[in-house]
């Protein structure tokens, strides 16, 4: 609980940018490439904050690290409420990405570093679950809250989140804290290129790579392709709210099928679920199909994201598992950057949508073929086949 609700606020202030966007598009006349620019620089925060304190969780002590992470976020949101410009704006977003992108590696080395076997892999799900949750929240405040106070004050309000490392203070167990202060950023990096290591970083990497791709390439762009068609549901309280409730029975039923099935097969299912939920997403004709494809694609995507996390902290040892996570997730943002660039491009020069859906099919292909062939599940205890 005290990590997801960490997790919670994590996903709540990447929600909110989106939800705000809109606003300082029209309040200080922005371009459709300057709100580009703002959506990806946290993202480009979030890949160093991912590898740095990464870094330094493993060598500093985990729960130290989780509480500056915080605090970085929360002060961040705090300045944003000031800043009267884009430039002052998205110089304000890049050291906040840093703090979330900070959080979720270390958040998840407490955890898998808290259990072992089966019950990790439920415990790693169930804590992402929590960002469905910080989703609704945002949902909540951007449509209740924001429309009478504005924007500046409703992330004020969200930067009271500091005074939450006060219970991860109390509340987390010592073990959290182990030090490794000999750890050196450069010996750590090649330590997961070693090779009882290679094969899980790339394998992984790429993984990230094109869950991130695909979540925000879909998320991002194809509801304004809908928009367009005429379907304005998408941009409703209610869409919004039911596309968040929708993510939780999918990282549940996730977290039920860990060691009922090995963790590969459980996240090709909720790969070709993707496939098909995004096929449907694209092609709908009326409004129900709008709205069921798209719970059908917020169930398995974000219940494939989840199956990765409890995936990837296992292929590492506890020393340099911090490192690991960072490393890879920090690819992944990579892909979170290109997709929505990369789909934007594809409608100005109007290619058409079945084209586009290629770039997802195609990727989401290669993602299980990586899974099936390349990937070895290392944590014996929590597979019922042993590889």
């Amino acid at each position: 609980m005290v990590i997801g609700t960490a997790w919670l606020f994590d996903a709540a202030d990447v929600a909110l940018l989106s939800f705000i966007m809109p606003l300082i598009k029209k309040e200080w006349f922005l371009n459709d490439n300057q709100i580009g620019l703002v959506s990806s620089i946290t993202t480009v925060g979030m890949m160093v904050g991912a590898i740095l304190f990464g870094y330094l969780a493993d060598k500093f002590g985990k729960k130290n690290i989780i509480i500056i992470t915080l605090l970085i976020f929360s002060i961040s949101n705090l300045v944003l409420a000031l800043t009267t410009n884009v430039s002052q704006f998205m110089l304000v977003r890049f050291i906040t990405g840093i703090g979330l992108g900070g959080e979720l590696p270390v958040a998840t080395t407490i955890i898998a570093d808290s259990f072992s076997g089966h019950k990790r892999s439920k415990m790693l799900i169930l804590v992402d679950s929590f960002w469905a949750i910080g989703w609704i929240v945002a949902s909540l405040l951007a449509f209740l809250f924001m429309p009478i106070y504005g924007w500046r004050f409703t992330v004020i309000v969200t930067s009271v989140m500091a005074l939450y490392t006060l219970v991860i203070r109390r509340h987390l167990p010592a073990q959290t804290n182990i030090k490794n202060e000999k750890l050196n950023l450069r010996i750590a990096l090649s330590q997961i290129w070693a090779k009882d290591f290679r094969r899980a970083t790339i394998c992984l990497s790429l993984l990230w790579f094109i869950i991130m791709f695909t979540y925000y390439g879909m998320f991002l762009w194809l509801p304004s392709v809908l928009i367009k068609r005429g379907f304005s549901v998408v941009h409703s309280f209610g869409y919004t709210l039911l596309m968040s409730f929708a993510q939780l029975p999918g990282y549940f039923l996730a977290a039920y099928l860990m060691g009922k099935l090995t963790r590969k097969k459980v996240l090709e299912i909720y790969l070709v679920g993707t496939i098909i939920g995004a096929f449907l997403f694209g092609t709908a004709q009326n409004t129900f199909l709008v709205v069921f494809s798209s719970c059908l694609l917020s169930f398995f995507t974000l219940g494939a994201w989840g199956i990765l996390i409890a995936l990837t902290p296992t292929q590492y040892p506890i020393e340099i598992r911090g490192v690991g996570i960072g490393f890879t997730q920090s690819i992944g943002r990579i892909g979170a950057t290109i997709g929505p660039y990369l789909i934007g491009f594809s409608l100005s020069i109007n290619l058409s949508i079945a084209t586009i859906f290629f770039y997802f099919v195609g990727s989401l292909i290669l993602g299980i073929i990586i899974l099936i062939f390349g990937m070895v599940d290392k944590d014996q205890k929590d597979s019922l086949v042993l590889e």
